[in-house]
Order: structure tokens, then C-alpha cells, then sequence
């Protein structure tokens, strides 16, 4: 009854909701991916950095047809969850629909999966470069931490930042508000609005919580950015703190609550939706890019299928903005029909050959010329 509402309500039994439990704590069993339901059956939205699903090349937009060799169609997705986990060392075969080549099979060994959600390095030319993979518990400190190594490595004189939230498919509200907040003074993040107005919430950032004023910042989006992610872009491209690069994010604007039902796990039940500070659901359209980059051919997931929330069964249509007006990309520079490739291959994402990050860096490297020329 659930799984009929929209692609993301479930029911939970005592099991699967202690395990969520620990996946939102970021050390888990299993194989590392976050998957959605598409006519009938699990599909991949993004394998999690440095996971076995990521190191057996996973892909965004793959379909699970089977699960040792049963199949996985018509299975409610806190099913398959729980399928797919076990015990350490177990080994799980998935046979896999990617665009029109032959199933494949991929077998995978689980392990317990403790997730990095920050990663960050100085690059050459004095960028910092921060890579969030999902918004977990241990993402507001590490986020505040990778900053704080960054400003030390630079002297204090970093030229600008590159926020990369590709591939991110969300997570913790709490760490999206936190990391916005660290790039703003004041103002909100996110709003959240449901069927009854005492639902209604809105986040703010901090006053003085802008870490790197002055700092120019590009953040990184593609069609696997999803949720949190696409709250953090929102809030930082609104405030114009940011210039938000790459394809349209995925589009994943609800809110869910989780219901625990003593003894008998949870209920998970799509509430509220989320809109950007000047009022934008996010909801089926996602966040528009101010500065399209699309990965070249030869770096995109081969024959990849581009997975949005408008494509799963059951997705809540865009209501419009806030003010009635129909929802619309803020950036004049953005296409009016947005523009979706298949995303990067996710062991280029932060590499030396990575041409969107490439793009971001060339971005910052003019931009830093030009305030030098304007002084």
C-alpha cells in the first residue's frame, strides 16, 4: 500500500528500520549503493565512493533484475535492502539491465561499510577541492574539518573552492543545512512545506557562518545529485554564493518521515516538499545548472540511462513556487529544456583527467583573474 503512494514511502519491519538506523550513522553491511524502483524494479541512483559496489563498476541508472539469480521485480525496496545485505565476506551475484546491452552479472563480496562522506585536496593552482559523497552523520564535522586543512595548506590565501556533489545521492537534512552554512552569513536554507501549515518549517544559516568569505565557489551537480545535495546547491546558488556547474540534479524534493511503530519497525511516509530560499520546489525538476558542463562522451557511463525523479513510478509532480508562480530555473544562463547526460564514470570524479572538475577549476582560474584586473 505503501510503495504505491510515490517512489520513496515504505514500511520498514523491526530489521530494516535498526539498519537504517546504522546506514544514517555511515558504517553499515552491505555493498554500498542507493537505489530508487523504476517500472517494477530496483535501479541503481549511485554506488557510494569506495564501496564493493563502486569497485565492481556499479553504475548510475542500472536496473537489478536479479538477486542470485531470483528476480528482484515487483520487490518492495526495504526488500531489497535487505537482500542485499548480510553477513561480512557473503557473496551476493546481481544480474544487471544497463540501456540496451545483455544482462550482465556481477557478483560482489559484502563488507561492512564504513563511509568517508568528505574527501578534500589542494589542488596545484590554489583551489581547494572538497568531495561530499553522502550526507551522513560524520559529514558536518568533516566538511568544517576539510575547510579548516585547506585554509592551513593555502597559507591562508585559497583562491577559491570546488564543491563536488556529484553522484551524491543526499541523506541527513541536518548536514545539508550544516554544510550551506558554512558558505553563508545568515539567511535560509531550505523550507520545508506540507499538506497542514503547522508542518511548515523553515532552516537558516548562521549569521556570521560563512568560513571562507570572499572565496569564490563553484559547486558540481549532475543526475545523480540527489536530495540533500540538491539542497545545499539550491541554497548556495539563491544567495548567489555560488555558481552551480554541471547537468540538472535529479530532482528529489520530498520529505520523508519515519513513523516508529513499537515492536514493529517503522513507517516511512512522504510528507512535505522542499523548496530552495527564493521559493523553488525542487521536486521533479531539480536544481539547474547556472554553467552547463557535460562530461565528454568518452568519460560518460557507457550506453548509461539518465535516472530523474520524474521518471519513477508513482513521482510527485512539480506544484510550483511558493509565490504561484510555475517553477522555473533561476539562472537566465540555463536552458530552458534542461540538459541530462549520463554521469560521469565514478572513478574519474576528483582525478587528473576529470574534465568537469577540469572545467570548475578553469572557472575559478578566470574568475581570480579578473577580480586581480578589477583591483
Amino acid at each position: 500500500m505503501l510503495n504505491r503512494l510515490d517512489p520513496h514511502s515504505d514500511y520498514m519491519d523491526e530489521g530494516e528500520f535498526k539498519q537504517s538506523q546504522a546506514d544514517m550513522a555511515g558504517r553499515f553491511g552491505g555493498l554500498g549503493i542507493q537505489i530508487s524502483e523504476q517500472d517494477g524494479l530496483p535501479k541503481v541512483i549511485s554506488p557510494i565512493d569506495g564501496t564493493p559496489a563502486a569497485r565492481a563498476g556499479i553504475e548510475p541508472g542500472d536496473q537489478i533484475l536479479l538477486i542470485n539469480h531470483a528476480s528482484a521485480r515487483g520487490m518492495p525496496l526495504s526488500k531489497v535492502v535487505a537482500v542485499l545485505r548480510g553477513d561480512p565476506g557473503s557473496s551476493v551475484t546481481l544480474t544487471l539491465l544497463r540501456g540496451k546491452q545483455e544482462p550482465l552479472d556481477v557478483t560482489l563480496t559484502r563488507e561492512i561499510i564504513q563511509v568517508e562522506s568528505v574527501k578534500s585536496n589542494l589542488e596545484p593552482d590554489g583551489v581547494g577541492y572538497i568531495r561530499i559523497s553522502q550526507f551522513g552523520e560524520d559529514t558536518s564535522a568533516g566538511f568544517k574539518s576539510a575547510i579548516q586543512n585547506l585554509q592551513r595548506q593555502s597559507n591562508g590565501k585559497l583562491k577559491g573552492l570546488v564543491l563536488d556533489l556529484r553522484n551524491d545521492p543526499g541523506g541527513l537534512l541536518k548536514a545539508a543545512i550544516d554544510v550551506a552554512g558554512d558558505l553563508l552569513d545568515g539567511g535560509t536554507v531550505v523550507s520545508i512545506r506540507g499538506r497542514d501549515a503547522s508542518e511548515n518549517r523553515s532552516f537558516s544559516a548562521p549569521a556570521h557562518g560563512d568560513m571562507l568569505a570572499g572565496v569564490p565557489v563553484v559547486v558540481l551537480v549532475n543526475g545523480a545529485s540527489a536530495s540533500a545535495s540538491e539542497i545545499v546547491a539550491g541554497a548556495l546558488q539563491d544567495h548567489h554564493r555560488a555558481k552551480v556547474m554541471g547537468t540538472q540534479s535529479f530532482g528529489k524534493g520530498s520529505v520523508q518521515t519515519l513513523i516508529p511503530l513499537k515492536g514493529h519497525g517503522a513507517v516511512k511516509l512522504t510528507t512535505a516538499l522542499y523548496y530552495t530560499p527564493s521559493g523553488r520546489s525542487i521536486q521533479d525538476e531539480g536544481i539547474a545548472p547556472d554553467v552547463v558542463a557535460e562530461a565528454p562522451k568518452e568519460q560518460q557511463i557507457a550506453g548509461g540511462v539518465v535516472l530523474r525523479e520524474s521518471s519513477l513510478t508513482g513521482a510527485l509532480a512539480n506544484p510550483g513556487s511558493l509565490n504561484g508562480n510555475p517553477a522555473q530555473p533561476r539562472a537566465q544562463a540555463a536552458p530552458a529544456k534542461p540538459i541530462s547526460s549520463p554521469p560521469i564514470k565514478a572513478e574519474l570524479i576528483g582525478k587528473p583527467d576529470d574534465a568537469q572538475l577540469k572545467q570548475a577549476l578553469a572557472y575559478l582560474d578566470h574568475s581570480d583573474q579578473t577580480k586581480g584586473q578589477a583591483q
